[in-house]
């Protein structure tokens, strides 16, 4: 006889675990905030990771205030936008003139001008399920687009054949966070949230093989 899930107590289950994995992956760039602090210069990093991430984190936030039960959801994207905010502002502080420039201007196109749009246009504009749906709908194309966003790094292995720039402790880190955050949806039978998770974790894995294929053959 098959023995009933208990749907709560299991979204509570991953969403801290999803909490705790993805506090770590929020954490993961202080190595290189760290070399930039030392080193006076953003040298050739850039800013647009931290700009889109602060992005998704607070339009999570907006998603979370439509929806009830989802206090997991707010605990780590409150996180991190604090922690997005502050590698902004150290990268601002050290980059150069043109960089710092080009990251003020990503910041206000992002984070002035299209997440009011955003936030106004649905509060406004819709209303109940519908505005839910279409803010959900937004969080899935954002969330997309930050899984996306590393595969550069695989086209930049797969034509020097190297591992050498594919951080996979981090690419490992998030397709971990992805497979909980995915099980929280689920339980919590949240498709937006889901979705974008399981591009999450599909893109993280087809990056692990990729590391695996091409380290094999660097060790030869």
């Amino acid at each position: 006889m098959a023995v009933p899930i208990d749907h709560p107590r299991a979204a509570f289950i991953f969403g801290i675990l999803g909490n705790v994995i993805s506090f770590f992956a929020f954490l993961s760039p202080l190595k290189t905030f760290k070399r930039i602090w030392k080193r006076k210069s953003t040298e050739g990093f850039q800013s647009l990771p931290y700009v889109v991430a602060l992005f998704s984190c607070i339009v999570w936030l907006y998603y979370a205030t439509l929806k009830t039960n989802v206090f997991l959801l707010v605990t780590i994207n409150s996180f991190g936008c604090a922690i997005e905010i502050i590698y902004i502002l150290i990268y601002m502080i050290y980059a150069d003139k043109r960089a710092r420039y080009f990251c003020i201007a990503q910041f206000v196109a992002m984070n002035v001008m299209c997440l009011p749009t955003i936030i106004l246009g649905t509060y406004f504009k819709l209303h109940g399920l519908v505005r839910v749906k279409v803010v959900g709908l937004i969080c899935v194309i954002i969330s997309t687009c930050v899984f996306v966003a590393p595969l550069s790094i695989l086209v930049k292995v797969i034509r020097t054949k190297s591992v050498e720039f594919m951080p996979i402790l981090l690419s490992s880190i998030l397709t971990v966070s992805a497979i909980m955050w995915f099980c929280y949806g689920i339980f919590l039978k949240d498709i937006w949230i889901t979705i974008p998770n399981v591009v999450g974790f599909t893109l993280g894995l087809i990056q692990m093989v990729v590391y695996l294929i091409y380290r094999g053959r660097g060790e030869r």
